[in-house]
């Protein structure tokens, strides 16, 4: 079993920053990928940002230049620095872990408020 804890969101205002972690533990020696998605009321889900088990990361086109997803394998921690936020960022934001055995693993998800 795979656990995945999220912290780090919050209420900051419109050109601001936050930093995500997500912190894994258990069993997490068959990663194939982790990453980010956010889902806000009335919106659709959507996936902000992917790191491979070979370290390859992806941005969704929202994000490119602004968001940054890292992982630090010695801490087993993914994180998502996001900078110049913007009110469309609102959202909860949820990490997951897919796994070599064709398992998905969610973390609990965060709340980030941008707003003046």
């Amino acid at each position: 079993q795979v656990q995945l804890v999220e912290s780090g969101g919050g209420l900051v205002q419109p050109g601001g920053s936050l930093r995500l972690s997500c912190a894994a533990s258990g069993s997490i020696s068959s990663i194939v990928a982790m990453g980010w998605y956010r889902q806000a009321p009335g919106k659709q889900r959507e996936l902000v940002a992917t790191v491979t088990s070979g370290g390859t990361t992806n941005h969704a086109d929202s994000v490119k230049g602004r968001f940054t997803v890292s992982r630090d394998n010695t801490k087993n921690t993914m994180y998502l620095q996001m900078n110049s936020l913007k009110p469309e960022d609102t959202a909860v934001y949820y990490c997951y872990l897919h796994n070599f055995y064709g398992l998905t693993y969610w973390g609990q998800g965060t709340q980030v408020t941008v707003s003046s």
